[in-house]
């Protein structure tokens, strides 16, 4: 079973995105068959730059796409909220790619579930 989990929020100030992180990371360990791929939309773009330095003992939103991508998840960014953002190909979590609408919306047909944060 595919599942595409669209974020949308911005990856500190809300907890959308690091609860749809978690929910794409339990997925990927507990339900077998599944893929993931996760797409960051709009603020939650920010939430793929490398280089997130947080308190000891609070979420760190690089470390878990890190963790979707070496569970075989796939990790994909709105180019276009990227550029709007400022936020260049070469600044983002090793692993996680540039992508587009047109790709978003190919992958939207064909997932089985599409979950949106």
């Amino acid at each position: 079973m595919h599942i595409l989990m669209i974020l949308n929020d911005p990856p500190y100030g809300t907890e959308r995105t690091y609860n749809g992180l978690r929910l794409g990371l339990n997925l990927l360990a507990k339900a077998e068959g599944a893929s993931v791929t996760v797409f960051l939309m709009g603020d939650a773009a920010a939430a793929a730059k490398r280089g997130q330095q947080t308190p000891n003992g609070y979420y760190n939103l690089e470390r878990m796409l890190r963790g979707i991508l070496t569970r075989q998840g796939e990790v994909l960014l709105c180019g276009s909220c990227m550029d709007a953002r400022g936020l260049r190909d070469e600044e983002i979590v090793e692993g996680a790619r540039r992508s587009s609408l047109d790709e978003l919306t190919e992958l939207t047909a064909a997932a089985d579930k599409v979950l949106v944060f």
